[in-house]
């Protein structure tokens, strides 16, 4: 057995995985989370992962073979490629990852094509993956919604009731309704209690658990190919709630790790096993190649504005609200500006 390294990285971050190569399912030697900091890069957080599980090797006297970093976007991919420089380091596409590790628990169909609806803090990536041949048939991504919108708007509904909260505190109260079916928020400063329910956030939720269950189906539309079955992954996707609601509004066979927010990392686990260096990048099918094997889909136009008006309205207030925070949390010398909210890959004028 060989021990390797595996990390995820996200626009929110990193997270890494240190275990053996043969036992990613398994509950690691040692793993870590590390937050991308406010004005920080992404390969910042990769590498301060990687340092914290290399020291933690040292303290065992054991020595990593390899290490692979997911990475769901090329410019990413290209950051920490180039700050990496010449030192062993596998580059691998988040999806195959993720396929990867699916196939080694059992959990993969071996024919058909699943989506990967992976739910984390800085958004919303579906993608349409081919189980077979792990091409990528379509891919869609938005940042109206994500842990840091259901973030904001718990502090916001926590605000009506008289309870002010800071971020990291909305969010361990958001985290903790994933086991607890009922949470106290308190108000340091005013004494201020509210009680938050699994329900309540659910509510929050259902808007762009709607919007979501519109984006999926726009993928397999635009494919032509129906999934076999729809893969929850993310951080966000631990709230019971939010399964359920996905689940009522897809109608789609589930796959869920118990731990879906590590399934990337574990993937990667695998990969830096089998390939110490280099990059590992997906296929992408050509247009129309996988739909021209069965009848076209027919795209409801209704369906699609309805979407769109939905992403607009709940993009907009979920933008108001990260706006008003970080305006908030900026110092006086200045700070970053507010990043748009982008819907990629969405119709901005549907016909009627």
């Amino acid at each position: 057995m060989v021990l390797v390294l595996g990390v995820s990285a996200g626009a929110g971050g990193a997270r890494a995985m240190l275990t053996h190569s043969d036992q990613p399912h398994l509950p690691p030697i040692d793993r870590c989370q590390v937050p991308r900091r406010a004005g920080g890069s992404v390969e910042e957080a990769v590498f301060e992962a990687i340092r914290q599980m290399n020291g933690s090797a040292e303290r065992r006297d054991e020595l990593i073979t390899g290490t692979a970093v997911t990475c769901r976007c090329p410019l990413h991919a290209e950051a920490i490629r180039a700050a990496a420089g010449r030192g062993r380091l596998t580059i691998v596409d988040e999806p195959l990852a993720q396929l990867r590790y699916l196939r080694f628990t059992g959990r993969l169909p071996d024919e058909g094509s699943v989506i990967l609806y992976d739910l984390g803090s800085s958004g919303l990536t579906v993608t349409h993956a081919d189980c077979r041949t792990d091409t990528i048939l379509s891919s869609k991504r938005s940042t109206v919604l994500g842990g840091d919108g259901y973030d904001a708007l718990l502090r916001w509904q926590l605000a009506r009731g008289g309870v002010l909260t800071d971020k990291l505190t909305s969010r361990r109260h958001r985290e903790a309704l994933s086991s607890a079916r009922v949470v106290t928020a308190m108000d340091t400063s005013s004494g201020g209690r509210a009680v938050v329910t699994r329900s309540d956030l659910a509510e929050l939720c259902a808007a762009g658990i709607h919007h979501s269950a519109s984006f999926v189906r726009q993928l397999i539309d635009e494919t032509g190919v129906q999934p076999e079955a729809l893969v929850l992954l993310g951080g966000c996707t631990r709230s019971p709630g939010i399964r359920e609601s996905i689940t009522e509004l897809i109608d789609l066979p589930v796959i869920y790790d118990p731990e879906p927010e590590y399934v990337s990392a574990r993937g990667a686990v695998l990969l830096a096993a089998e390939r110490p260096a280099g990059d590992v990048r997906m296929a992408r099918a050509r247009a129309g190649a996988m739909a021209a094997k069965l009848a076209p889909a027919t795209v409801d136009r209704r369906k699609i504005a309805a979407a769109v008006a939905v992403t607009v309205a709940l993009g907009a207030t979920i933008a108001g609200l990260l706006a008003m925070d970080r305006n908030s949390a900026q110092p006086a010398d200045g700070g970053n500006a507010t990043t748009s909210v982008e819907i990629v890959g969405t119709p901005t004028r549907p016909n009627p």
